[in-house]
């Protein structure tokens, strides 16, 4: 069982205020979780003039209670309360020409438990002819004739007790065909059958959806101030804003 989450909304920003926004939104007041971001590849296409970056994260992740629960120890390991560190793959392919953007962000850690995929799609809003796109854009602008609509998706899926089950099944199967050589009867494969059923995958995954419809609205805002520092100081004002975010982050503060 896999769930989804989708949801669709503009920014009152040009496309590339809000491209650029996005790569300079860690840290910001509503991201106090992030702890570094490092670039692992920048390649750019001269044929499509499209621009293809990977980067990680590093965030600091606590599983929810209702998940810990779930979960047997043995899974746990050394973060019994849920808290931890995630690293979190994204990677993006802008297309500033064309006026759009893809970014696909996905969970390292804990997939076992609950795979997170996030997708987004941000495109320059509504038809532009071409002698506007190779104007001069005005940056930092905000207008009502420079929006960029963004369609958000997130995917989740669970795949605890997976492993579990298919070791099982093949020892049950081994089991099977050498009591079939003996004619004896069929060994029962049991509990762990039982637990690795999809129920439990299925509650996981309605407690992780539930965690990504709060957090979406968190990341929007986010952006918001990134676009709003873009606009009244430009990329002066975005990298002061990210050193004092950065700074009480470290401090242990609150924004």
């Amino acid at each position: 069982m896999v769930k989804f989450y989708s949801t669709s909304y503009s920014y009152d920003y040009s496309f590339s205020a809000v491209s650029l926004a996005y790569f300079l939104r860690y840290p910001n007041p509503y991201s106090t979780h992030v702890l570094s971001t490092d670039v692992i590849s920048r390649e750019y296409d001269p044929d499509t003039q499209r621009l293809t970056t990977v980067r990680l994260h590093l965030k600091k992740s606590k599983l929810p209670a209702a998940i810990l629960k779930l979960l047997p120890r043995s899974i746990m390991g050394g973060a019994e309360n849920g808290d931890s560190q995630a690293y979190i793959l994204e990677t993006t392919t802008v297309d500033a020409k064309e006026g759009w953007m893809e970014a696909e962000s996905r969970n390292l850690e804990w997939t076992g438990v609950l795979s997170v995929i996030e997708k987004q799609v941000f495109r320059r809003h509504g038809f532009e002819s071409l002698q506007k796109l190779s104007a001069a854009v005005d940056l930092y602008s905000q207008q009502a004739s420079q929006k960029t609509d963004v369609t958000t998706t997130v995917t989740l899926q669970s795949r605890i007790g997976e492993n579990i089950r298919r070791r099982k099944a093949q020892r049950q199967a081994e089991a099977e065909a050498e009591a079939i050589e003996e004619e004896a009867a069929p060994v029962k494969l049991g509990f762990f059958k039982s637990w690795a059923a999809s129920p439990m995958q299925r509650s996981i995954e309605v407690i992780g959806l539930r965690r990504a419809e709060k957090s979406q609205p968190k990341a929007k805002e986010g952006m918001k101030v990134v676009l709003e520092r873009l606009r009244q100081g430009g990329l002066v004002a975005v990298l002061e804003g990210m050193r004092q975010d950065r700074e009480l982050m470290f401090a242990g503060g609150q924004v």
